[in-house]
């Protein structure tokens, strides 16, 4: 029932998004693929979301009043917006069945999508936040009170994410910034895996990795059920799943238009196509 839930708030706000026939995404790896995640359009809508983030964008500016802006929205979205409501309840469970809390001292948060979820989790469950930003500084957030923190004299932390891949900004920057203030991220929870091999760097870290849902068969099944998604584009995804480079310079051979389509489209688009080209990520040449 819990999955279904989630698989409904998926494609209900957005998040989740399938490719029309014949126009896959264009990814910032300059690789192309059918579907599209933006995890964070769960806080109710895109446009909740980028109202979010347009916020956010202002008050990390200030370090110290950050934490406190956004929970403060974060919770008057929570009372209001049953899709939020959910997730976030969803989350916290996941936690109390999975983690030994008695275990977490801090959870942590990195600038600025993981915040949408970590602070309010945080609040819910009554655990202070470390409030991490790109530059590696960080906030301490308890009882409603911002201070700098120094040294969490080894406590164990559970990282909050919206999503995991390569689990790159765990290793470039928030494993790094929990271990500059001596603590241990020990667990991460994330609402999806892209399974893309971040769980296993995650290990490597000694870092405990958990989702609530993998971008795998189950979601796309559970999508096709819900009638979220067409069979055609079901058979696509199945088939990417498989074999994702195959299958897209599959596509990109019967569709040679697409590359040229692309370099004349918007500055972005073309920029990856070009990259595409240049490097021949498809062995096309």
């Amino acid at each position: 029932m819990e999955k279904s839930n989630l698989i409904n708030w998926l494609f209900k706000t957005n998040a989740v998004r399938i490719c029309p026939e014949n126009k896959p995404f264009w990814y910032t790896s300059s690789k192309i693929g059918p579907y599209y995640i933006n995890t964070h359009f769960l806080y109710g809508s895109e446009e909740k979301a980028n109202s979010l983030l347009k916020v956010i964008d202002v008050c990390k500016e200030n370090k110290m009043d950050c934490s406190e802006i956004i929970l403060e929205l974060a919770r008057k979205n929570f009372e209001t917006d049953e899709i939020y409501r959910g997730l976030i309840t969803m989350m916290c469970e996941y936690i109390k069945s999975n983690i030994n809390i008695k275990n977490v001292g801090y959870i942590s948060g990195g600038e600025r999508r993981d915040w949408f979820f970590s602070l309010i989790i945080a609040d819910i469950l009554k655990i202070p936040h470390i409030t991490i930003f790109k530059d590696l500084t960080a906030v301490l957030y308890k009882d409603g009170i911002s201070s700098d923190v120094a040294d969490l004299r080894g406590a164990n932390v559970l990282h909050i994410a919206d999503i995991i891949t390569e689990a790159s900004s765990y290793v470039r920057a928030w494993i790094p910034a929990v271990n500059k203030l001596n603590g241990n991220l020990k667990y991460s929870l994330v609402v999806i895996d892209r399974l893309q091999g971040g769980t296993e760097k995650l290990k490597d870290a000694s870092v405990e990795s958990h989702a609530l849902m993998n971008v795998d068969k189950g979601l796309f099944d559970g999508a096709l059920t819900g009638g979220h998604i067409s069979s055609e584009q079901y058979a696509l995804l199945m088939k990417y799943l498989d074999n994702p480079t195959g299958t897209m310079k599959e596509f990109l051979i019967n569709h040679p238009e697409f590359l040229e389509n692309s370099l004349n489209a918007d500055p972005r688009t073309a920029e990856r196509a070009r990259i595409c080209i240049e490097q021949d990520i498809y062995g096309l040449k």
